[in-house]
């Protein structure tokens, strides 16, 4: 084993990275009887919740990239569940759920709840709590942690 790979081991995106792609597919497969994906799920808690009305100001609440993000809506798009308006002023476009699109988001949330409600357990209550303070300040940005 090299030095470089026990170091590896140890860093902070290499482990984060590994464990946010175990827990997608964890969350992909207890929502897969509402035929969506946990990534496409956010999106559409997202547009319910706050009706979004730039694709931009979408993707930076979601941390993703703009072009990421559009993938996504065309997905949803081209599946009935979503609707995108016309290009406005200052590019913004009004994204809305479709009938089917409420219909599976709500189907989708018990599913989702339950999710959720696994990982506390596995992981412990008192354990998510600091952990999801770290990784929401890490999330917005202001960890300081790594300087560029």
């Amino acid at each position: 084993m090299t030095d470089i790979y026990k170091r590896l081991e140890t860093c902070a995106c290499f482990r984060m990275r590994a464990a946010s792609r175990k827990l997608t597919r964890d969350y992909d497969e207890v929502l897969k009887p509402a035929g969506i994906k946990i990534t496409q799920f956010t999106v559409l808690a997202i547009i319910s919740g706050t009706k979004p009305h730039s694709i931009s100001s979408m993707a930076s609440s979601l941390s993703m990239e703009r072009t990421s993000l559009v993938r996504t809506l065309s997905l949803l798009e081209k599946k009935e569940l979503i609707k995108l308006g016309i290009e406005g002023y200052r590019r913004e476009r009004e994204i809305s759920l479709t009938p089917k699109g409420e219909a599976i988001f709500l189907e989708a949330v018990p599913l989702w709840e339950k999710a959720q409600s696994n990982f506390e357990e596995q992981l412990g209550a008192g354990v998510w709590q600091t952990l999801w303070k770290h990784i929401a300040k890490l999330a917005r940005g202001k960890s300081g942690l790594v300087k560029v």
